[in-house]
């Protein structure tokens, strides 16, 4: 008669539980959390020494930063339009156009030499991949922008002020919603013959909501007008900006399935 305890069979091993620290329960998003931001720092980190060994893409941008500003200055009548009037759009521009001259190179290079395949191999999630490389776009942009924008407030003569804070907060926002557009694009583009051409076509409609009250919100801190006056278009860039990089980080993914 059993007295309640159970014999293993002969033959059979007993299974040990797995330990509380190892089992998948214990593995929540606040633990995982470090490991996603370590990858996408890892991957943002390559990328950056790569484009510092090369600079082809950042000396590329840089001149047509340059030169734009000194095309826009020379052609401007300053008795027509005031130069705070025409400064957001000719720093809009530049900013747009020179950001595409990198964000091909994002995937362009690790296709060439079959690189991509050997990351998407890895243990990296997707998510980390799109977050490492819009972080590399952001700081290939934001040293462009370090230099452009000095250049269009001393040519155009801007009194800046006070207001270089503001203004450098707004550039970086509307920064990350266009590295965040460019970069899923970008990969998108990278496996066709045409990305040269397919990326400029596929991104300029989608930065169009980014620049717009990007520039509003410029026109009205280099008026020296109250932030208060520009907060309407602020805010509109701050939700453009929630919606496209929470969108393109969910959209990534599938992008890159065969």
């Amino acid at each position: 008669m059993s007295d309640g305890t159970h014999e293993p069979m002969p033959g059979v091993t007993k299974r040990r539980a797995a330990p509380a620290s190892l089992a998948p329960a214990s593995l929540s998003p606040a633990f995982l959390a470090p490991a996603f931001l370590a990858d996408a720092l890892r991957i943002a980190r390559k990328d950056l020494r790569i484009e510092f060994r090369t600079r082809s893409a950042f000396l590329a941008a840089t001149v047509f930063a340059v030169l734009a500003v000194v095309i826009f200055r020379f052609t401007w009548d300053p008795t027509a339009i005031p130069a705070f009037d025409l400064a957001p759009g000719v720093l809009w521009v530049i900013f747009t156009f020179s950001g595409l001259l990198g964000l091909n190179r994002s995937f362009g290079l690790e296709l060439s030499e079959r690189a991509y395949d050997g990351l998407l191999a890895s243990q990296v999630s997707r998510e980390s991949i799109f977050v490492g490389k819009v972080l590399a776009n952001l700081a290939f942009v934001s040293g462009v922008q370090a230099l452009a924008l000095p250049a269009v407030a001393l040519f155009f003569d801007l009194q800046v002020g006070s207001a270089w804070g503001v203004l450098i907060g707004i550039v970086l926002c509307a920064s990350l919603g266009l590295a965040a557009v460019g970069t899923l694009f970008a990969a998108i583009a990278s496996n066709t013959r045409l990305a040269e051409l397919l990326l400029p076509m596929m991104t300029l409609p989608f930065f169009v909501p980014l620049v717009i009250p990007a520039a509003q919100t410029s026109a009205y801190i280099l008026r020296g007008q109250p932030l208060e006056d520009a907060m309407p278009w602020f805010k509109l860039l701050l939700a453009f900006d929630l919606v496209f990089v929470t969108a393109c980080i969910v959209v990534f993914p599938y992008t890159i399935e065969e």
